[in-house]
């Protein structure tokens, strides 16, 4: 049976290669920040958002992106200004996004747990044409602002002083970073799910890291490893009738892995 015979799994693979790339080109930003669990807390008040579009009869897809933008710039101007630090405030969006998911679903129309499953782990099966529509809209946005701001939003990740010294809108640039990284999550949502969205933007940006020395050289790599894995998981899914969010981090992972050791090996040598 071949992999594309099928228009659903042709959708899939397109929106699998879209966020593959998008996902690791805001989260080299993020690694650099050391803000890696950034994504995490955002997919968790993200589910809020999902939860609240089946409560109003909107869509979950919209109302998930208002929310999760709203929780980043929270998220961010609690950093910079609040006596709260960055991981305390990441907590607080951990909690209280699940919980408020959870609440949210249970008060909607003939909601349930159950309904959030495919938003927590993904569905790449369900993928229709509006979907896709969506997706590769919001996917060419990110990789858009990352190829427009790059520049600045790594002077930025490096160090903010040096950066506003330099005369550049730091504040404007962070937030632009934070934002950016919420539309990343509602994008990645359907293809790895919330709660692994924040490993397809970590995992290919460190496996890159192991391989790489510069950040451009990073940030490519990264970008060509979160295809790789997505596609690669995608098929894996397919033929061994698997959860394809799952997969993919799994292959994600097993990479970092081979990358690690090849780069250690060739530390050593050197």
């Amino acid at each position: 049976m071949s992999f594309l015979e099928f228009a659903f799994l042709q959708r899939a693979l397109v929106a699998a290669v879209l966020v593959g790339l998008a996902a690791p080109a805001i989260g080299t930003f993020l690694v650099q920040r050391r803000l890696a669990l950034m994504g995490d807390g955002i997919g968790h008040i993200a589910l809020t958002g999902v939860a609240l579009g089946f409560l109003l009869g909107t869509a979950p897809v919209l109302t998930a992106i208002l929310v999760a933008i709203a929780g980043a710039i929270a998220i961010e101007l609690i950093r910079e200004r609040g006596r709260t630090s960055g991981d305390v405030a990441l907590a607080l969006l951990f909690y209280g996004g699940i919980a408020g998911g959870v609440l949210l679903i249970g008060l909607s129309p003939g909601g349930s747990s159950s309904t959030l499953i495919g938003y927590l782990f993904g569905s790449l099966s369900s993928v229709r044409p509006v979907d896709l529509a969506v997706i590769a809209g919001l996917s060419v946005t990110i990789l858009a602002v990352v190829v427009v701001f790059g520049r600045e939003m790594y002077a930025v990740c490096m160090d903010e002083e040096v950066a506003r010294v330099s005369g550049l809108p730091v504040r404007f640039l962070n937030l632009l970073v934070a934002v950016t990284a919420a539309v990343t999550v509602t994008v990645a949502m359907r293809v790895v799910g919330l709660l692994l969205v924040s490993a397809l933007m970590v995992v290919p940006v460190a496996t890159a890291q192991q391989l790489s020395r510069s950040f451009r050289s990073t940030l490519l790599g990264a970008c060509l490893i979160g295809v790789l894995a997505s596609v690669g998981g995608l098929v894996l899914a397919f033929y061994a009738d698997v959860a394809p969010g799952a997969s993919i981090v799994v292959l994600a992972l097993a990479g970092f892995l081979v990358a690690a050791t090849v780069g250690a090996a060739v530390r050593r040598a050197a």
